[in-house]
């Protein structure tokens, strides 16, 4: 579905739709006559000022232009801009939930689970659950807590320390640095 700007002419207003499918602006870089400068240093093979020019460094005194072929140019810097967002990585947080009545065996398992996420690169939130008349032993939910960062801590920091907050006993691992 497809918007539109609804103008209202009896108040003279825009109202623009939020699922706007229109063309994104144009780009506004100071090439060929759009540059608007009295002087201009303008580097090209013999350092003569001949043919189509694009400003490299506005801020320079006297502003810096380039020969060159824009659209080459525009293409080199969107190929360096996706190649440096395929190389980051996004550090997500995972969560694990335990309860206080978990078997040893799955401790063990959400533990595994948890060092690869923290292998991943990415950090682990552990979430200890107490329900109902569990919250009056707060302290077997403490000694939980205690034992899976046991189990993890080869390969993480404890990022925030454990904390009650109303039914839940939360802690943030966080990786440890690799080594190179």
């Amino acid at each position: 579905m497809l918007s539109s700007v609804f103008i209202d002419k009896r108040r003279k207003s825009t109202i623009a739709y939020f699922n706007d499918r229109s063309r994104p602006e144009r780009r506004f870089d100071p090439i060929n006559e759009k540059i608007r400068y009295p002087e201009v240093l303008v580097i090209g093979p013999n350092g003569e000022s001949l043919g189509r020019m694009f400003c490299v460094a506005p801020n320079a005194n006297p502003p810096v232009c380039k020969i060159l072929n824009y659209g080459k140019y525009r293409y080199e810097q969107q190929k360096q801009s996706r190649i440096s967002k395929k190389n980051q990585h996004i550090v997500e947080t995972k969560q694990v939930q335990l309860h206080v009545n978990i078997g040893q065996h799955d401790l063990e398992t959400k533990a595994r689970h948890a060092k690869g996420f923290l292998e991943d690169g990415n950090k682990v939130q552990v979430c200890v659950v107490l329900k109902g008349r569990e919250m009056a032993h707060k302290e077997i939910g403490e000694e939980l807590m205690k034992r899976f960062c046991d189990l993890l801590v080869d390969v993480s920091n404890t990022e925030k320390a454990p904390y009650w907050e109303g039914k839940w006993y939360d802690c943030i691992l966080a990786p440890k640095a690799k080594k190179q």
